[in-house]
């Protein structure tokens, strides 16, 4: 069916566009629009499935009742999670959602906040690269609406919704630990990110808290971009002597999806001969055998509560200057660590 738009309706029933946009924001009768006139237009409009240009309706009254939100990759599940229960948030609250991807890219993600501002939207939620420290600047220097999620700038007080990440990966370690693991090894990132260094930082706190020496040789670093080749060789090193763990924390769901893969090639044992946690999961986590032991992050909670505080602040409810909210995380306890 051929999409109305204001203008047809208008022509259609000889009625100015001025009367049609009117009744069809429901200001009919206070401007004195006859109730034979109002029924038309609106009968009109509903047999002809006419949908209001949300952007349009809104620039006429000075607002695009738009937010932006970007996020470093759509396609990781955890970011997707949030993409969607923002946009269900953003709706029951009255705004649309404009999505975009930096791919962990500081440039395209300050060209990214830029189209978000010529397209006329009232407010940003971002989970930066953490490398473009002066348009958050720029942003909060005009006093332009926004939050960070996940990850924020430790120089800088900023409106956030983040997850207390070091308490987070201190917990499972712990868990480990208390299950008479003594060798642990981590698998993470380069800490180019602080919620990846607060995890290494609650990791390293768990082992001396417990009186365990830590050993530097058990932690493993691997790019982001290249981390698929680089776990073949260190979860070898992991598994050789004098090393030879007798568990590992992947610090992100997707390491350890590439871990699973790489130790059942090698035919080890989870969790008789290896036990495994994961910071974050992925649904399938409680499906595989053995069933993975997780860190589950509040990926609601961080999506409901950015959009909430971002539109208190687009309309005026919250004169608060700056607002940070850490959510804490749970741990999903399953057969991945069995005992020891």
């Amino acid at each position: 069916m051929k999409k109305v738009f204001l203008k047809d309706i208008a022509r259609s029933l000889s009625i100015s566009k001025t009367a049609v946009s009117l009744v069809l924001n429901g200001k009919g009768d206070e401007n004195k629009i006859s109730k034979d006139t109002q029924d038309k237009i609106i009968s009109f409009a509903k047999k002809h499935n006419y949908v209001p240009n949300q952007l349009a309706r809104g620039l006429s009254r000075g607002k695009s009742e738009t937010i932006g939100l970007i996020i470093p990759n759509i396609s990781d599940t955890f970011y997707s999670k949030i993409a969607g229960y923002v946009e269900l948030k953003a709706k029951e609250l009255g705004y649309s959602v404009l999505f975009s991807s930096s791919n962990e890219d500081n440039k395209k993600e300050a060209e990214l906040i830029r189209a978000m501002l010529n397209r006329q939207v009232e407010g940003l939620i971002i989970a930066s690269t953490q490398n473009n420290l002066k348009e958050i600047k720029s942003l909060q220097d005009d006093d332009f609406p926004f939050v960070l999620i996940d990850r924020n700038y430790p120089e800088m007080e900023t409106n956030a919704v983040v997850v207390d990440n070091f308490n987070g990966l201190k917990i499972v370690t712990e868990h480990l630990i208390g299950l008479g693991r003594r060798k642990i090894g981590f698998i993470t990132l380069e800490p180019k990110l602080e919620a990846i260094h607060q995890r290494y930082l609650g990791y390293k706190s768990a082992l001396i808290e417990a009186g365990i020496n830590f050993n530097k040789d058990l932690v493993k670093e691997l790019s982001p971009l290249n981390y698929e080749d680089e776990i073949s060789k260190a979860i070898g090193d992991l598994l050789k002597f004098p090393n030879s763990v007798d568990s590992v924390v992947f610090v992100t769901h997707y390491l350890t999806s590439v871990g699973l893969r790489e130790l059942k090639r090698r035919q080890v044992k989870v969790p008789q001969e290896v036990a495994i946690v994961s910071f974050d999961e992925l649904t399938a986590f409680d499906l595989v055998d053995p069933p993975i032991t997780s860190v589950i992050q509040p990926v609601r909670d961080i999506a409901n509560l950015s959009v909430e505080m971002l539109v208190n602040r687009i309309e005026g409810k919250d004169k608060t200057m700056v607002q940070k909210t850490v959510l804490d995380s749970k741990l999903v306890v399953r057969k991945s660590c069995g005992t020891f």
